[in-house]
């Protein structure tokens, strides 16, 4: 028994010519689907980078602003460190004997033994 379209001669079979490879010809398209999904990618793939822009805008504006924050501590450390200097040379100052005797005599004290006195009617104190 041989297919329709294909003769057999001397116990070989042959094809027929029009089943040969002649390509078929399509004239129509697979249908397209209605939901649209490279458009709906591409919507998605935007949200994904302003997101993702957001982000990294975020931090950028944070690590921003750990920046200032350094600086402005680092001003402040600055002027502490100037405040400390002043204050410990005031110290050692006071401490020298000079300087407690200068202080003394200026609030009106005299050293054990002195004679103290007062000049009534002086305009110059």
């Amino acid at each position: 028994m041989t297919p329709p379209g294909q003769t057999t001669t001397a116990g070989s079979r042959r094809t027929s010519s029009s089943q040969r490879t002649t390509p078929r010809v399509v004239n129509q398209r697979l249908p397209r689907s209605k939901v649209g999904w490279d458009r709906k990618f591409r919507t998605l793939m935007l949200v994904v980078l302003a997101l993702v822009g957001w982000l990294g805008l975020k931090a950028g504006l944070a690590v921003y602003a750990a920046h200032q924050q350094a600086s402005q501590e680092q001003g402040i450390v600055s002027r502490l460190e100037a405040q400390h200097r002043s204050l410990v040379a005031r110290k050692d100052a006071l401490g020298q004997p000079a300087t407690i005797v200068r202080d003394a005599r200026h609030l009106g004290m005299v050293r054990a033994g002195e004679r103290p006195y007062v000049v009534i009617g002086s305009s110059a104190h």
